[in-house]
C-alpha cells in the first residue's frame, strides 16, 4: 500500500494517492476496532474484580486498592459486592452468584472453611474472607493469562493463512515489477507502471490476514463470558473436528458426591459395627468414598493405628486390637456375601468389603448419582454425529449401571489412569477424540486426546494450565454447546479465508489489464474487509445462543 501511494505521487496522481491513504487509514482503524471488540469478552473477566477492597486489620476496616491485597489479608465482603481475589471464608455464610465466572446460574452456598474465587457476588450476609492469593494470581487472572499465552498457538487455518500471506507480498512485488518493466518495453511506460501499482494494491492481503485472528478472538471471548477457557485457535479448531467424546465417570458424568446407599452385615455384626470398623481406617484417607463412609458412620469415629493405604485397592490398619482390612472385593474377601456384592454392583454401586481378623464382617454399597443433565447432554452429543464413550476405574457392574442411566453404550471400566490413555488410542480409530475429565486424575488421557477438556476447573491450577479447554463450572450443560460453537467458528474461518482469497485472485487480473483504477480497487478491498470483520464478529454470539436451539437447557 505504501509503495503504491508513493508511486501514485511520483506519477502525479495526487487524488488517487490521497484516496488510497484515506481508505487504508479507515481499514487500519476497522481492524483495531474489530480486534478490540472481539477481545471484549476476555477483558470482561478482568472487570469482575473490584478496584477497591475493604480489609479488616486488628478489628479496624480500611479500603485499599485490590492490587495491594496480599495472601493472609482478611477481606470484608458485603452484600452485593464481588470477591476481590481467591480466599477462604473465615467468618459468616452466604450464597455466592458465580455465574460470571463459571457460567452456572444457581448460587453457591458458602460458610466458614469454604474456598471462594475472585469475581463471585455475595448474595446476602457479611463475609470475612482470608485471601489465599494476590489479585494478579487469582483464578480470573490465571484464566486471562492462559488464554493470552495460548493465542500464540495458531490453528491450522491461521497457519495456512500465514503460509499464503508471507510469500504473497514479495511475490506480488516481483509480479508488479515485471508488469511495469515488460509493459514499458512494449507500450506506454507511465500506463504500465500505474497498472503495476494497482496490481500491488489489488494483491494486498489485509482482509486475508485478519480473517482468522478476529474470528478466534471473538469466539474465545464469547466462551470466556460463558465460563469456558479455550486456549487459542489451535484448541478451537481441534474441538471443531472431533468425532469422539470420551467422558470420565466420576465428577464428570456423576456429581462426585458419593453416599452410602446400603450396608449388609455378616457373622452377627450390626450395620453400625461395619460402618465403625470401616470409618476408623477411612478417616485417614482423602478418597471420596472414604468421605462417604465417615459421614455415614456413628459418632465418635474409633481410633486406628498402623494405617497403610494400597493405592487402587484399599486400606489396612489396627482398630481396638483387631486387624481390619477395607477395600475392593478382590482385595478384601467378601466371604458369604459374594452374591450381595454382585447384586449391589449390578445396581450401579461401588462395593467396599470390611474384613476383621481375616473374616468378612460386612459390605458397604456407595453410589455416586448421575448428574441430572447428563442423559440430555449425551443425547445431544450423539445427535451431532459424535460417538460417546465412558472411561472409569470403577468395576464393570457399576460402570454399566451408570452408562445405562447416562445413555452411553461404549463402556470402558476397571481402568487405571494409564489404561485410559490406551483406550483413547483405540477410540482414535473412529476419528479425533476429545477427553472430558477433572484435569488431574485424568491427566494421561487428557494429554493423549486431540483435545483435553477439564471440568470444574475454577480454582484448580493444574486444570487451567494443562487442559486445552477448561470448563470453570461444575456442570456438563455447556459441553454440546461448546462443540457447536467451535464448529460454527471454524465454518466462519473458512468462509472468511475463501472470500478474502477470491477477492485477491479476482482483482489481480482485472487490475493488470486496466479494467479498474487504483481508487476502485482500494474501495473494493475496504468493502471486502468490512464484510470479513462483520462475518468474524458473528463468532461473538453467546454460546448456546439463538442459532443453537437448546430450549430444555434454558
Amino acid at each position: 500500500m505504501t509503495i503504491a501511494a508513493i508511486g501514485a505521487l511520483i506519477l502525479g496522481e495526487y487524488a488517487e494517492a490521497a484516496a488510497l491513504a484515506f481508505l487504508f487509514s479507515i481499514s487500519e482503524a476497522l481492524e483495531d476496532w474489530a480486534v478490540t471488540k472481539s477481545r471484549r469478552g476476555l477483558r470482561h473477566v478482568l472487570s469482575l474484580v473490584p478496584e477497591m477492597t475493604t480489609l479488616r486489620r486488628d478489628g479496624i476496616t480500611a479500603d485499599v486498592a485490590t492490587s495491594e491485597v496480599d495472601a493472609g489479608d482478611v477481606m470484608v465482603v458485603r452484600t452485593g459486592e464481588r470477591i476481590p481475589t481467591d480466599g477462604v471464608v473465615v467468618v459468616g455464610s452466604s450464597a455466592l452468584d458465580m455465574s460470571a465466572v463459571t457460567g452456572e446460574s444457581i448460587p453457591v452456598e458458602v460458610t466458614v472453611g469454604d474456598t471462594v474465587i475472585a469475581g463471585g457476588v455475595n448474595g446476602g450476609g457479611l463475609l470475612d474472607v482470608e485471601a489465599t492469593a494476590k489479585s494478579a494470581d487469582s483464578t480470573l487472572a490465571r484464566i486471562v493469562r492462559a488464554v493470552e499465552d495460548a493465542q500464540e498457538r495458531k490453528g491450522r487455518s491461521q497457519r495456512i493463512a500465514d503460509r499464503i500471506a508471507a510469500p504473497l507480498v514479495p511475490g506480488i512485488l516481483v509480479v508488479a515489477g515485471m508488469i511495469a518493466v515488460v509493459g514499458s518495453l512494449f507500450g506506454d511506460s507511465e500506463l504500465w507502471i500505474e497498472r503495476a501499482l494497482v496490481v500491488l494494491v489489488a494483491a494486498s492481503p489485509c482482509a486475508f490476514a485478519i480473517a482468522v485472528p478476529v474470528t478466534v478472538f471473538a469466539a474465545v471471548g464469547a466462551a470466556t463470558k460463558a465460563g469456558i477457557v479455550i486456549k487459542g485457535g489451535a484448541a478451537l479448531e481441534a474441538l471443531a473436528t472431533i468425532k469422539v467424546v470420551a467422558l470420565d465417570k466420576t465428577g464428570t458424568l456423576t456429581a462426585n458426591k458419593p453416599a452410602v446407599v446400603d450396608v449388609v452385615s455378616a457373622n452377627g455384626h450390626s450395620r453400625d459395627d461395619v460402618l465403625q470398623w470401616a470409618a476408623a481406617l477411612e478417616a485417614n484417607s482423602d478418597h471420596p468414598l472414604a468421605t462417604a463412609i465417615v459421614a455415614a458412620a456413628p459418632i465418635p469415629v474409633l481410633e486406628a493405628s498402623d494405617v497403610q493405604t494400597l493405592a487402587g485397592h484399599g486400606i489396612t490398619g489396627v482398630v481396638c486390637a483387631t486387624n481390619v482390612k477395607v477395600g475392593k472385593p478382590d482385595f478384601a474377601d467378601p466371604g458369604s456375601l459374594g452374591a450381595d456384592v454382585e447384586r449391589l454392583e449390578a445396581g450401579g454401586a461401588t462395593v467396599v468389603v470390611v474384613e476383621c481378623d481375616g473374616g468378612s464382617v460386612g459390605i458397604i454399597a456407595i453410589r455416586d448419582e448421575v448428574r441430572p443433565e447428563t442423559p440430555e447432554v449425551v443425547a445431544d452429543l450423539r445427535s451431532m454425529g459424535l460417538h460417546v464413550a465412558m472411561l472409569t476405574g470403577d468395576n464393570e457392574g457399576t460402570a454399566r449401571a451408570v452408562g445405562k442411566a447416562a445413555g452411553i453404550d461404549d463402556i470402558n471400566a476397571a481402568l487405571l489412569p494409564t489404561d485410559k490413555a490406551d483406550v483413547i488410542e483405540r477410540l482414535r480409530q473412529r476419528g479425533p477424540v476429545a477427553m472430558v475429565g477433572d484435569g488431574i486424575n485424568d491427566a494421561p488421557a487428557l494429554v493423549t486426546a486431540e483435545i483435553g477438556i477439564a471440568m470444574g476447573a475454577a480454582g484448580t491450577d493444574v486444570a487451567i494450565e494443562a487442559a486445552d479447554v477448561a470448563i470453570m463450572g461444575d456442570s456438563l450443560i455447556h459441553l454440546d454447546d461448546l462443540i457447536h460453537h467451535a464448529r460454527r467458528t471454524r465454518t466462519i474461518m473458512f468462509q472468511n479465508l475463501a472470500f478474502s482469497g477470491a477477492i485477491i485472485v479476482g482483482l489481480i487480473p482485472v487490475a493488470a489489464f486496466g479494467i479498474l483504477g487504483l481508487g476502485a480497487v482500494v474501495a473494493i478491498h475496504e468493502v471486502a474487509e468490512i464484510a470479513v470483520i462483520a462475518n468474524a464478529l458473528r463468532a461473538r454470539r453467546d454460546i448456546g445462543g439463538p442459532d443453537h436451539d437448546h430450549t430444555s437447557h434454558a
